[in-house]
């Protein structure tokens, strides 16, 4: 294929990107196919990322390349207020399908981050629907990635995405603290056995505010953006737990988690832990056409079915919300998924994954891994005075080397299509050991 020239590189300011120095030195993407990327002089570059934790069933699929254009011929866009049509019924009932029984309503978004806001809003909205409208407080955790809206970056709990907005966030928010426990946990494989008890700071949160003030407890059930915090075993339901005993809604973060990555469509069904809200994006299109959503249960969605038939229950929404053609790309990634059994394929693939993961311990200046499903963390000893410069250098060794995986801080970030067959995992982990 003949080289792709280079584009003019002034007018994108590209996000949580360095754009000075990516401009100086750029690295570009050209095309995509399988478990891998090219860039424009043909060069191969395996996916350790699955793009950015979305292209689950890999790249370039043509069947939903079709289903998008036979919808863009059939209707390009249509208005979902006020008005219907039959792609988002079907996506909304296929997604419900796949939750755990009782969340049974769904939401379209355009993002993650835009499911995260919704779903923050509805479990306020939620507790005055039913006439307790002191429920204001949300409760996010230390060290969190809920997306970049003013309500996800104020239940996050990530320091360099809130640092620049902190005297515009929102009131009434607290945080768990996090569950990283590095001299009890360090290098487990699967969900840490130490841990559970971290739940129990919800306890403290529910006497400093009064759990009567405490609206929802939001958390992903793997911390994914923050360097992959595998929850310890009994934590979410112990959580959970607390959550019951007064009145307040639980909300899962599956942005990441969802469709696959754990080894169950969702993490919920992994861990057995139902929340009340769940969030996703990403895989629900295989990261073809932006896309979220919020599943509730049915409980919460009826309390708004209240009043005139004829009034509009919830004021919320957005211009592409279940957008037609992004539907028709997520029918036809479901339909992938259950035709080559993605949502489950990770557990096959666990063990293998596993051992590769583990087997970086030893490698210089790798001070932990973490792993679950196909996901794997694996950080690495700052460089002094310099965070995240250590991992960054491993990121650009292994893009030099034709693998591509994410960095965040000074961990290693992993995540490949879930179509990956043995042999790229071994690719994968020989590459980043040569790079570390």
């Amino acid at each position: 294929m003949k080289p792709q020239s280079q584009p003019d590189l002034h007018a994108w300011w590209m996000p949580f990107t360095a754009n000075r120095a990516f401009k100086q030195a750029p690295r570009l993407l050209a095309r995509a196919r399988g478990m891998e990327y090219f860039t424009p002089d043909g060069r191969r570059v395996l996916d350790g990322a699955a793009g950015l934790w979305c292209v689950n069933a890999g790249h370039g699929r043509e069947e939903i390349a079709a289903a998008v254009t036979r919808q863009l011929e059939a209707m390009d866009y249509a208005p979902s207020f006020q008005m219907g049509h039959a792609p988002g019924f079907e996506l909304a009932t296929e997604v419900a399908a796949l939750l755990p029984p009782g969340l049974e309503h769904v939401f379209f978004t355009n993002s993650g981050s835009e499911a995260v806001d919704t779903a923050l809003k509805i479990a306020l909205a939620y507790h005055r629907c039913r006439g307790d409208a002191a429920r204001t407080r949300l409760i996010g955790r230390e060290r969190a990635y809920h997306g970049v809206g003013f309500g996800g970056i104020s239940v996050g709990g990530m320091v360099a995405n809130r640092r620049m907005w902190a005297a515009s966030m929102l009131p009434g928010v607290d945080h768990l603290r996090h569950t990283h426990d590095p001299a009890r946990n360090a290098f487990a494989r699967g969900q840490p056995a130490h841990g559970a008890e971290f739940a129990d700071d919800l306890e403290r949160l529910l006497a400093l505010h009064d759990a009567s003030t405490i609206a929802a407890v939001i958390v992903e059930p793997i911390a994914g953006s923050t360097g992959v915090l595998v929850p310890p075993k009994g934590y979410l339901e112990r959580l959970r737990a607390i959550c019951d005993a007064h009145g307040i809604l639980l909300i899962f973060d599956e942005v990441i988690t969802g469709f696959g990555r754990t080894g169950s469509p969702f993490a919920a069904q992994e861990f057995g832990v139902t929340p009340d809200i769940v969030t996703m994006a990403k895989g629900l299109t295989n990261g073809c056409i932006p896309m979220g959503a919020v599943a509730v249960t049915r409980s919460i969605h009826d309390a708004f079915m209240q009043g005139p038939p004829g009034a509009i229950e919830l004021f919320h929404g957005y211009t592409y919300s279940a957008h037609p053609v992004a539907c028709a790309a997520g029918l036809a990634t479901l339909d992938i998924y259950r035709r080559e059994g993605l949502l489950t394929r990770a557990k096959a693939l666990s063990g293998m994954w596993e051992d590769a993961v583990q087997g970086l311990r030893g490698r210089p200046h790798v001070i932990d891994t973490r792993n679950y499903g196909l996901i794997a963390g694996i950080e690495l000893e700052p460089i002094a005075g310099k965070p995240g410069a250590r991992a960054f250098e491993v990121y650009l060794k292994c893009f030099e080397r034709g693998l591509l995986i994410r960095t965040t801080g000074d961990t290693i970030a992993l995540s490949p299509p879930l179509i990956i067959e043995p042999a790229h995992i071994e690719e994968i982990f020989d590459t980043l050991a040569r790079a570390l």
